[in-house]
């Protein structure tokens, strides 16, 4: 039986393994060793994932976090080699963006191990963001890109992929299998909505987290601005990320919208079909808000997921407050076709069989 490695590390991560481990397990073609880093090590950014989406709980968990970009990365480069070296895998499986995601990716490269990158070809064309820096990476070096879309294909056609030694395939966006699987288990699980007493299609839904907000106080302050006014006509309900939290205390920054606790899957797509629509600095968020029928301010200068814009299901906003303001009224007017197949269907099995195919 062929042997695969799956790295993860982050909140997005355990739901994009949880489609692609389930598969695994259904098939019995593969054995899989799941390897958590640790990069989120909040129970509910990490342990409550497991607990909730039935996963097995990681063969490894490295606790790595709270240290800079360069410490970080190497130290897991340097458990994942530990851990390759021992378990000798096939294939090495990555997701996404971050500093777990380019560690898996070298430590098995280095090995002469074949990587798999799940989300591949995602471009932001923001050099100055961690998470572009690591995609970019990534992907030269890896021997499957499961891309998301036709943009990311061209993206990579753009930078020279089709002459290098790896496969190239559209798989569509494994977020939108889990979103599908979890959101009927969610209904009956999740109690938030009736606990934090909201009333459906009332509230906005926001998340603020990326470094190049969270480090500039005064993009965090603008955003915090835009939001205070959309407050004023609906409730804005935020889970505050660790960092976002240390940085409003720190500097004794008092808001009126409503902050809660970071919260487990369930919990976040309950939000996300209830609320009338998302403003977030996440990538994951805004496909989630698609998949959930909201419409999305992204609290960026740019995105990844430029289908959302070109289509008119979410607003590139930067910091700006007036832009934040503007697309809540301009919203409120809009009543789009969320049906459009932007993002694929049954990704989590093309990628299977893509693994299958260079096993």
């Amino acid at each position: 039986m062929k042997k695969i490695v799956t790295i993860v590390g982050a909140r997005p991560q355990f739901i994009k393994a949880a489609v692609l481990s389930r598969i695994i397990a259904d098939n019995k073609e593969i054995k899989e060793i799941l390897v958590h880093t640790g990069q989120h090590f909040d129970a509910n950014m990490s342990a409550i994932f497991f607990d909730e989406m039935q996963i097995p709980k990681p063969t490894y968990n490295l606790g790595i976090n709270t240290l800079g970009h360069g410490a970080m990365t190497g130290l897991m480069l340097q458990k994942i080699e530990e851990i390759l070296i021992k378990e000798k895998p096939d294939l090495v499986v990555v997701y996404g963006d971050t500093n777990s995601t380019i560690a898996g990716a070298l430590a098995a490269k280095k090995l002469h191990i074949k990587v798999a990158h799940v989300e591949a070809g995602l471009r932001s064309f923001n050099i100055k963001m961690p998470e572009e820096i690591n995609r970019i990476l990534t992907d030269r070096i890896s021997d499957l890109l499961c891309c998301p879309t036709e943009n990311a294909i061209k993206n990579l056609e753009q930078e020279g992929f089709n002459n290098f030694n790896c496969k190239i395939v559209q798989s569509g966006d494994i977020m939108k299998d889990a979103v599908e699987f979890y959101s009927k288990i969610a209904s009956n699980k999740s109690t938030i909505i009736l606990d934090l007493n909201l009333e459906p299609n009332k509230f906005v839904l926001a998340t603020i987290h990326r470094q190049e907000n969270t480090d500039s106080l005064e993009n965090l302050k603008a955003i915090f601005k835009g939001l205070e006014s959309i407050n004023k006509k609906a409730k804005v309900v935020m889970p505050i990320h660790p960092r976002t939290k240390a940085i409003l205390d720190k500097n004794n920054l008092k808001y009126t919208i409503t902050f809660i606790n970071p919260v487990g899957y369930f919990d976040m797509l309950q939000l996300l079909k209830h609320c009338n629509l998302v403003v977030t600095d996440s990538g994951g968020l805004q496909k989630e808000a698609f998949y959930n029928k909201k419409m999305c301010i992204i609290a960026r200068e740019e995105t990844e997921w430029v289908e959302l814009v070109e289509n008119n299901f979410a607003a590139i906003c930067g910091s700006n407050s007036g832009k934040i303001e503007q697309a809540f009224e301009a919203f409120q007017k809009l009543n789009l076709d969320f049906e459009k197949p932007l993002f694929g269907n049954n990704v989590g099995m093309k990628i299977y069989n893509e693994i299958l195919s260079i096993l």
